[in-house]
Parts: C-alpha cells; structure tokens; sequence
C-alpha cells in the first residue's frame, strides 16, 4: 500500500494535543506531589504512603506517555521525509511504527487513568473519615443550639 505525503501530515494535530494533555497531566501531578510535600512537612498527611505509591506510578506512565507520543511525532515526520524522497518502502514501515507508537502512548494513558481513578478513592476515603467527624461535631452544635432555644422558649413561656 502506498500512503501519499501528506497522509503523516493529518496525525500532527492529533499528536500535538495528545502531548498538551500528557503535559497538563504531568503538571497537575507534579502539583499534587508539591502540596503532598508542602503538607508533609507540616505532618497532615494522612495515608500518605499510598499517595506516594499511586503519584510515583502516574509520574512514571506520564513520562512513558510523553515519550511515546515525541517518538511518534519524531517517526511521523521522519516518514514524511522518506515519502518526499520517494523511499516510499520505508516510509510505510515507518509511518507504521510511529502509529503502533501512538496506540502505546494512549494505551499507557488508559492505565494512568485508572491510576488516576484510585488516588481519587484514596482522596475519597479521606474526605469520608473527615465528614464522618466532622458531621458528629456538627451534630453536637445542632443538639446545643437545639437545647439553647428550647431554654429560651420555656424562660419566655414563664415570663408570660
């Protein structure tokens, strides 16, 4: 099969987004691990061991990501050249391998994403320990505020 040269040349906008969100992925993680850090220093890191394991994984397929997605720009653009020099042979092959590159890059996404998906449990666990707390102390307000109106209701009662 023959591609033409130009047909390497639609993957470019795809694979520039590809990288900005690979990127915006790596700079929110790297976030994280900032303020995990930030906090750590302060000892409020609860379940911080299980942080450091998920974010240390999803810096690690991140990277993977990226590397594949500028290795399959790099091939892409190689393969355009190859076909401008009419190797056309090798120009299939490697625009080939530089689509087989990209289906590894948004694999490896999917398992960041899931990933992903359990530092939110882990997040969630958290919030649901703290609400648990949170809501009992909340309800000890509602029960004083609730005793509080009741002394006044009878004090008004009494003074009629």
């Amino acid at each position: 099969m023959d591609i033409a040269l130009t047909t390497p040349a639609l993957l470019f906008p795809a694979i520039s987004l590809l990288l900005l969100a690979y990127t915006s992925r790596f700079l929110t993680t790297a976030q994280l691990i900032r303020g995990l850090s930030a906090n750590a220093r302060d000892g409020k890191v609860p379940k911080a061991s299980k942080q450091i394991k998920n974010l240390k994984k999803r810096v690690d397929l991140i990277k993977l990501m990226q590397i594949l997605g500028v290795l399959s720009l790099l091939l892409c653009t190689f393969s355009m050249f190859l076909l401008f020099l009419e190797f056309k042979t090798f120009g299939n092959i490697i625009f080939g391998v530089s689509l087989i590159l990209m289906c590894a890059s948004l694999i490896t996404a999917i398992f960041e994403i899931s990933i992903s998906t359990g530092a939110i449990e882990i997040e969630l666990e958290g919030i649901k320990k703290y609400s648990k707390e949170h809501k009992k102390t909340k309800d000890a307000d509602l029960d004083i505020k609730e005793v509080q109106e009741e002394i006044q209701t009878q004090l008004k009662k009494e003074e009629k």
